[in-house]
């Protein structure tokens, strides 16, 4: 493998990379990436980074951080393949590397003092027989009206953000990426009765922060 200044030689910034033929699984490039193919590290960004960014922006609520962030997550993975472990799966491993990093950043950035939040609003449908959750507003018949739609998202997202770090975590884990629920526990190191737990303790704060704009 490529030794030496690392972040240069595969330039993870330019996210330039595109993937080819059939999918092979991840463990196997992890193997061949292992015995010194880099092209199938290729492989795995071209495959995770879109997912990991999208992951990290919504975890961090600003897109240049993500995208910092998800490269320094592809780095760590370039840098620490021979810790993984195949009895997981990859996506488990990146996953959590990239939530131990998004953790950190939210955490520097509440030692500094930063204020994310601000106002939200949204709206919210219960079916019968489930869970109350949240929907936005669909409103949208005039160009006003796209307007407010796209802000709702916005400030939607926001109020995700404002979770406490291990309900928004296990939310958008679930709720924007759409993982399983053992695949969730994997990643935080915990059971899935517990990240169940953690999505509806989630659902009940949003609820709270959404209610006066119903």
């Amino acid at each position: 493998m490529v030794s030496g200044a690392q972040g240069e030689a595969i330039r993870i910034r330019n996210w330039d990379l595109t993937g080819q033929g059939e999918p092979v699984a991840d463990n196997i490039l992890v193997e061949e990436f292992i015995a010194g193919d880099d092209a199938a590290f290729t492989q795995l960004v071209t495959r995770y980074k879109d997912p990991i960014t999208n992951y990290l922006n919504m975890m961090v609520g600003n897109y240049d951080v993500a995208t910092d962030l998800a490269q320094e997550t592809f780095l760590r993975v370039y840098q620490n393949i021979g810790r993984y472990s195949n009895l997981y799966q990859f996506s488990t491993w990146i996953y959590r590397i990239a939530t131990n990093l998004a953790i950190d950043e939210m955490r520097y950035r509440k030692r500094r003092g930063q204020v994310f939040y601000r106002n939200i609003w949204g709206n919210r449908t219960k079916d019968a027989g489930e869970e109350q959750e949240f929907v936005l507003r669909d409103t949208g018949r005039s160009p006003s009206d796209e307007v407010l739609r796209k802000e709702s998202g916005q400030i939607l997202g926001e109020a995700i953000r404002s979770l406490p770090p291990k309900y928004r975590t296990a939310f958008i884990m679930k709720e924007v990426q759409e993982l399983q629920y053992d695949e969730i526990a994997k990643i935080l190191k915990t059971s899935p009765g517990t990240i169940k737990s953690r999505l509806h303790r989630a659902r009940e704060l949003l609820q709270r922060k959404l209610e006066h704009y119903v």
